[in-house]
């Protein structure tokens, strides 16, 4: 087969429609170029804009990315504007858990990993999304136990500055998600009125740390209807820590509802209180401490109670927040305690009384407390101010959440616990906080709480603290107050509104619990703090100054301190705390044997012969060591 050559004409074509080939990819190559750079540039502009907004954290500056290489990339990858700006573009941020993807691991470091950057540390307010994220959804951090000692210094100085551990906190964005702990009956919004009073949520702070606090406020802003939220006021009660000054003011900028006052020295929280609400004309005010986080739902169902009766002082359940790994730890209505108090005048939970409970068809409903925690509760700001508010001569805190419990039941006023309202607290073992020594403001804020309110009652407080009054100030005002208010009295309201708690005046038998073997002179001696709970209980020479040794027998049969109780299963003698069900905790004692015979044991109360160690025996009448005084013991009082 021949081929012809092409001709001159057919060459020049094909070199012309090669030509607009080569052409056309390379303009294709231009574009794709300049596409990729445009970008390339605006995605390094918005993501540079995002981060400069956020301030960097103060003990991360420095030094410690290299510990969490992997956290540090997830956050630049996962960066979001504040939620305002997320609402304005309509891609509302939901935080329920059936709207995410959940992992059931906890997040772990890789301490392994090791990345050599520019030093700037971790994001200050992290703001990563992902649901595999440290902390989403509540979840835990866990620190690697193989830390660098950089990263462990980091560790500690949050610990020490906090009582929490501020690292791991650090490390969780300021906008996680939270299960949402209600149950379903709380869900059905039908049940709430339409019409609820806006609020002004006041938060109280002093050297907070910085993502506690962002969290603590976009938990609130994230998880409440905008129109709900009239301002969220923050109360700088005298902080000196940088990151509280400018660098907090410039974050909120973009936040016109949040609000930050200043105090000029340094006034305690229950005073800071005041001053943020001599700051708004919310019709309600909304009570939070600078450590918490709101969960899903939590506000309407405190305004819906005030919205049906002004006089009805609302509280969350609180839940835990671990101070360790930042876990968020929730129960459902069915876990549900109320605030009762002790004759120390302390505040305690305690399980819903069975009367309670029969005013209800759902547990999930709002339930009456005696008294409340005091940190987070929300209250009609005219009732408020008709009940004076907090007593202006209490100093710094203490005693201020029973004043208001009390005032509110005799006063007129319903206490109640919500239980579709969920806030979680970080609950710290200890005070990082330092105020002058030699006072004792506790003390002094319940001796004032005693003499406006307890009436004859007070004797009860004033035993456990030796009748030393000392100068507790001018209460003529606040008892004028309670007079003005037509208020009832305190034995009104221990009848009708905590039954439960035991009066001393009522016991069978008041004083030492003496043994009466071995020369007489060694008594049931233990402590009664919480701490102390489920520990032996001890012996000591009898020493005839109450204290350790001070023990009243109940009508019921139990021997106790406040809510503290002897308790037998057939190990040792412990304290337990009161239950109210008799069984371990129930004693009876023979005025004529001298014998304290355990209920269901039918053993009886003794001591070893080295006056050592409580132990318990087979009754015998026999037995010296068998025998106790219980002083005061008055029989025509059962």
């Amino acid at each position: 087969m021949k081929f012809k050559l092409a001709t001159p004409k057919m060459s020049f074509l094909w070199r012309r429609r090669s030509s607009v080939v080569k052409i056309v990819l390379l303009l294709s190559a231009v574009w794709f170029t300049i596409a990729f750079l445009i970008y390339s540039e605006d995605r390094h502009t918005r993501t540079d804009h995002i981060s400069n907004n956020i301030p960097p954290p103060q003990h991360l500056v420095e030094g410690h990315r290299e510990d969490f290489d992997e956290f540090i990339q997830e956050s630049h990858n996962n960066l979001h504007p504040p939620a305002h700006v997320i609402k304005n573009s309509n891609l509302a941020m939901k935080s329920s858990s059936s709207q995410r993807k959940t992992s059931s691991s906890n997040y772990k470091f890789n301490a392994q990993q090791q990345n050599n950057d520019d030093g700037k540390g971790v994001l200050a307010a992290p703001a990563d999304i992902s649901p595999d994220a440290p902390g989403e959804l509540g979840r835990p951090v866990v620190l690697p136990t193989n830390m660098s000692s950089e990263m462990k210094k980091a560790v500690d100085d949050g610990w020490l500055k906090n009582a929490f551990n501020q690292y791991a906190s650090d490390l969780i964005s300021v906008h996680r998600t939270l299960p949402d702990p209600r149950d379903q009956w709380c869900k059905d919004t039908s049940k709430y009125s339409e019409d609820l009073p806006a609020t002004a949520v006041i938060i109280c702070f002093h050297n907070e740390a910085w993502s506690v606090l962002l969290r603590t406020v976009h938990s609130v802003l994230d998880r409440s209807p905008d129109h709900l939220i009239q301002e969220i006021i923050l109360v700088d009660d005298y902080s000196d820590m940088p990151h509280t000054k400018k660098q907090l003011e410039d974050y909120f900028k973009p936040y016109p509802k949040v609000k930050i006052i200043r105090a000029q020295k340094r006034e305690g929280l229950i005073r800071a209180r005041l001053l943020g609400a001599s700051h708004t004309d919310a019709p309600v005010l909304t009570y939070l401490d600078s450590h918490c986080e709101c969960a899903p739902g939590w506000l309407e169902p405190l305004l819906d109670r005030i919205a049906r009766n002004s006089t009805t002082v609302v509280c969350p359940v609180i839940d835990v927040i671990d101070d360790t790994t930042m876990e968020f730890h929730w129960r459902d209505s069915g876990g549900v305690n109320v605030g009762g108090f002790d004759w120390n005048l302390q505040f305690n939970w305690h399980a819903v009384p069975e009367r309670e409970k029969k005013r209800h068809k759902n547990s999930a409903e709002p339930v009456w407390s005696p008294t409340m925690a005091g940190g987070l509760f929300s209250i009609d700001r005219k009732f408020f101010e008709r009940l004076g508010t907090y007593d202006s001569g209490f100093d710094i805190w203490g005693g201020e959440n029973l004043e208001l419990s009390f005032k509110t039941w005799m006063c007129g006023g319903t206490l109640e616990i919500v239980p579709c309202s969920h806030v979680g607290h970080i609950f710290r073992k200890r005070s990082p906080y330092k105020w002058r020594s030699g006072v004792n403001v506790l003390k002094r804020n319940s001796i004032r709480l005693a003499e406006v309110w307890l009436d004859d009652y007070a004797q009860y407080y004033y035993q456990r603290i030796g009748n030393d009054k000392g100068d507790f100030g001018d209460v003529s005002s606040r008892r004028k107050l309670r007079e003005q208010l037509s208020c009832k009295s305190f034995k009104w309201y221990l009848d009708n509104i905590y039954p439960e708690i035991f009066i001393p005046g009522e016991a069978v038998a008041s004083g030492e619990i003496r043994n009466l073997a071995y020369g007489g002179r060694t008594c049931l001696d233990s402590p009664a703090r919480k701490k102390d709970l489920k520990k032996a209980v001890g012996l000591y020479p009898c020493h005839n100054q109450g204290g350790n040794q001070y023990w009243m027998m109940s009508k019921t049969g139990e021997i106790r301190r406040d809510e503290a109780c002897l308790d037998y299963a057939g190990q040792e003698v412990i304290l337990y705390p009161c239950h109210g069900s008799k069984g371990n905790q129930y004693w009876a004692y023979n005025a004529d044997t001298k014998q304290i015979r355990h209920g269901s044991s039918e053993k009886c109360i003794a001591i070893n012969e080295g006056k050592t160690k409580v132990i318990m025996e087979e009754c015998d009448v026999h037995k010296e060591h068998q025998r106790w005084q219980m002083q005061n013991y008055d029989p025509s009082k059962y």
